[in-house]
């Protein structure tokens, strides 16, 4: 076993040092591209030249600063990211580096000079990075193909998690399932045949031995980490005693940390609103000119605490979007404007929110503000959800940079309390840096499912699901449609409903039921009234859970 650890941790060790000199070698590039415009052009035009060593200092600065940037955009890890996110990033890195150290030589003649070289050296690096990322990329592949790994799950099923990463085959090869049924001796020995294992959404006992199995054996585990993990990767250390403690204070942001994110936030936003005033004008004549309805959107929306507030954006969908009810915007939303999709895909329709930030409703860096009603509609299904309230809700934040629009609520939900819990003030400059590259990555503002009201995944709309499912008989009267199937061990639960259509009057009803079935197959039904109201919903919650296996999500 020794001897396996030991292989393990060498070809660890040199697959670091591998991504160490491809890292280097980009970085080293750049920098030479640098040093030539430096002494060819720049150097010569300074007020007061440097003697040598000075201009060494100058390049080894600007060698520092790109390596910054680059890490805070995560352009540096290869084998990590896709080639386009590493090339997004690597760019923004290479952008603001030169933008810095053009303001720096500037500092140094105490007057402007001529840009025009630093666009064609940042030209340039452009061509360099992509050499790079072709090569890097070519090179860490022969060295090292996907891992292989082994799924353990239970009752919730990884078809979802798995499909996510296989969208990365070539750093992720999801080679097997295995449900816990089969027992915990014939798992360890399926581990061995397998480069590490996902822990899919265990029970914590059973989640933990299976940990501390792989750490006992030096196997590589990925875990989905629950709610209590991340609010526990924010606690602090307690050395007062020789037994070890942990506290966490779960009372939000210091008042120190309050005063300082406002500050920011009055800084920023005072600023961007000037900066962005020539841009937002002609958005609003856009907006306003394709169809002549009202130029700004606003809607009330939940912040720190629960407070409602109004939100403003620029308005994306038709006058009459929400005539229907409220409902998040889909990846076709036949809704959407022309205009509204540009300023989606692009997130300028967000802008007229910085005018929130200033006045203190919304934080520059915070949660997705979102609904009541579908606070609510979460809060049924995550009762944890609210907790996303204990800070200001942000034009940007953890969830919308390493998230996307169309995240589940559960999952939007940890990252909100990554952010919570492990808040400083390097980390909200870091996000808002981060903010900048998710303009250029489309697939961040995709909307749901076309047949989903929310970012649940069973929040169907059954008229759309019953259309999409099967043609519909003109002549039929009534169809049942059931969907979300709830399993604990040999139950499950039904959820549906059965819609009566009235061609004539063009008009429907739909009639909700539940259909819980026993062990036995026994089955019972009950069936909500036309217009269910809090008792029809008191009957339903008072069910014999534990006999007819309901389990709530």
């Amino acid at each position: 076993m020794t001897d396996e650890r030991d292989i393990v941790n060498r070809r660890e060790d040199f697959k670091r040092f591998i991504v160490f000199c491809l890292a280097s070698l980009v970085v080293i590039a750049q920098t030479a591209v640098f040093a030539y415009i430096w002494y060819d052009y720049y150097r010569g035009l300074i007020f007061e030249p440097f003697w040598r060593k000075g201009n060494w200092v100058l390049i080894a600065i600007y060698g520092l600063i790109n390596v910054l940037f680059s890490r805070l955009y995560g352009g540096l890890k290869v084998g990590y990211l896709k080639r386009i996110d590493v090339f997004y990033s690597l760019t923004l890195a290479t952008i603001c580096t030169n933008i810095v150290t053009y303001f720096q030589i500037t500092l140094i003649n105490r007057w402007f000079l001529r840009p025009w070289p630093m666009i064609e050296m940042t030209l340039i690096q452009f061509v360099i990075i992509l050499v790079w990322i072709w090569g890097s990329r070519y090179i860490y592949s022969k060295l090292y193909q996907a891992r292989k790994l082994l799924v353990i799950y239970g009752d919730r099923d990884p078809g979802d998690l798995i499909s996510k990463m296989n969208s990365r085959r070539d750093k992720y090869d999801i080679s097997g399932k295995v449900h816990i049924s089969v027992g915990e001796k014939e798992i360890y020995r399926m581990m061995k045949e397998y480069d590490g294992v996902i822990i899919w959404d265990l029970p914590a006992n059973i989640r933990n031995r299976y940990l501390k199995h792989c750490f006992a054996h030096s196997i590589r585990c990925y875990l989905s980490p629950k709610i209590s993990d991340v609010i526990l990767m924010g606690s602090e250390r307690i050395h007062l005693f020789d037994t070890p403690l942990l506290v966490a204070k779960n009372m939000g942001l210091s008042i120190e940390q309050r005063a300082a994110k406002r500050l920011l936030d009055i800084i920023v936003s005072g600023i961007g609103i000037i900066v962005a005033s020539p841009l937002m004008l002609i958005i609003a004549l856009c907006v306003k000119f394709y169809d002549r309805g009202p130029v700004l959107y606003r809607q009330e929306r939940l912040t720190e605490g629960g407070k409602p507030f109004k939100i403003c954006k620029f308005r994306s969908m038709c006058v009459d979007s929400e005539k229907n009810g409220a409902r998040l915007a889909s990846k076709h939303d036949s809704r959407i404007t022309p205009v509204g999709r540009v300023l989606r895909n692009l997130h300028l329709d967000e802008l007229p929110q910085l005018f929130n930030v200033f006045m203190g409703d919304m934080s520059l860096v915070g949660p997705r503000p979102e609904r009541q009603t579908l606070v609510r509609e979460y809060c049924k299904e995550i009762p944890e959800f609210y907790y996303r309230l204990k800070v200001k809700a942000g034009l940007t934040g953890y969830a919308q940079v390493y998230g996307k629009y169309n995240t589940t609520p559960y999952d939007k939900l940890k990252l909100d309390l990554f952010y919570i819990e492990n808040y400083s003030f390097v980390l909200d400059l870091k996000l808002l840096m981060m903010t900048v590259k998710i303009f250029f990555q489309k697939e961040v503002s995709e909307g749901v499912n076309d047949n989903q009201t929310n970012a649940l995944k069973d929040s169907v709309d059954p008229v759309k699901e019953l259309s999409e499912k099967e043609p519909v008989d003109p002549e039929e009267k009534e169809y049942v449609f059931v969907d979300t199937i709830q399993m604990r061990e040999e139950h499950k639960a039904r959820f549906g409903c059965r819609i009566e259509i009235d061609r004539e009057a063009k008009t429907f009803k739909v009639f909700p039921f539940i259909v819980a079935l026993g062990g036995d197959s026994r089955s019972n039904r009950y069936e909500v009234e036309e217009h269910p109201g809090e008792d029809d919903e008191e009957k339903i919650r008072d069910m014999d859970r534990e006999a007819l296996g309901f389990q709530a999500l």
